[in-house]
């Protein structure tokens, strides 16, 4: 028990220590159709408008912060945390096939990137 407890108050401090650097990375699903690859990543409590995309040769980066839960401050006693909070980072490796965003969604708690899979033929 105290070993938990201890990884948390690491993670929880080290959060605000380094608030510039990443410190947890979204859990992702990656499906691949015929036609196109599904990029779902879990970002709850993270507001579409914080969420930066940035492309680079054959991977995509993922970065936001995820700011402490609301009642944290004005005395409250803290006790339990296990939803990671902070700067968040997470860049994903794509096939190596040209793909093309063609919808970015943001619905309950999710990202969907949806990349059409294109070919040499298709403009």
């Amino acid at each position: 028990m105290f070993d938990e407890a201890e990884r948390l108050q690491r993670r929880f401090f080290r959060a605000g220590r380094e608030a510039a650097e990443a410190s947890w990375e979204p859990p992702i699903d990656v499906i691949e159709t015929a036609h196109a690859l599904v990029l779902q990543i879990a970002l709850p409590g993270v507001a579409e408008e914080a969420i930066v995309l940035a492309a680079e040769p054959g991977a995509i980066t993922i970065s936001a912060l995820r700011p402490f839960a609301a009642g944290a401050g004005s005395g409250a006693r803290i006790h339990r945390v296990e939803i990671p909070y902070g700067r968040f980072c997470r860049r994903i490796a794509l096939p190596p096939q040209r793909l093309e965003l063609v919808e970015k969604r943001h619905l309950d708690g999710c990202l969907t990137l949806t990349f059409a899979k294109r070919t040499k033929e298709t403009p």
